[in-house]
């Protein structure tokens, strides 16, 4: 089951009220909503928000299609240096397992840390999904 719109880190008031407006329940369909740049400054207009927040919030909706990472998972990929499905696909799961060790070392952002399979299964499934967002 897809994760809910709100419960998307970023998600306001207004960009709620342009969901409900377009029918847009889930993160699969805000991502395919938030692809292309000219659907994001819409967006971005329409919440008077600048459009670098609306491309945040469209790469962490689309990070979160990713089958284990939702919520403080996002949050610590984004720490780490991952914020899209693209760059997911390209990592090494030994290398961003550490870093995001190193992260949650720091920052505290989980309460349990991802396990080296989990990873691994996460950049599998960036691979096979492929990122919707377009730049």
């Amino acid at each position: 089951m897809a994760t809910a719109v709100t419960d998307l880190r970023g998600m306001t008031d207004a960009l709620l009220t342009e969901c409900k407006v377009q029918n847009i329940r889930d993160v699969d369909q805000l991502t395919e909503a938030l692809a292309s740049p000219a659907a994001r400054k819409q967006w971005a207009d329409k919440a008077g928000m600048p459009t670098q927040e609306i491309l945040t919030l469209a790469n962490r909706a689309d990070l979160s299609r990713i089958n284990g990472v939702g919520g403080a998972f996002s949050d610590l990929l984004e720490a780490a240096g991952v914020d899209t499905v693209k760059e997911l696909a390209h990592r090494r799961a030994d290398n961003l397992h550490q870093k995001m060790l190193e992260v949650n070392a720091e920052k505290k952002l989980t309460m349990r840390e991802p396990t080296p399979a989990q990873v691994e299964d996460w950049i599998a499934q960036a691979k096979t999904l492929g990122g919707k967002i377009s730049y």
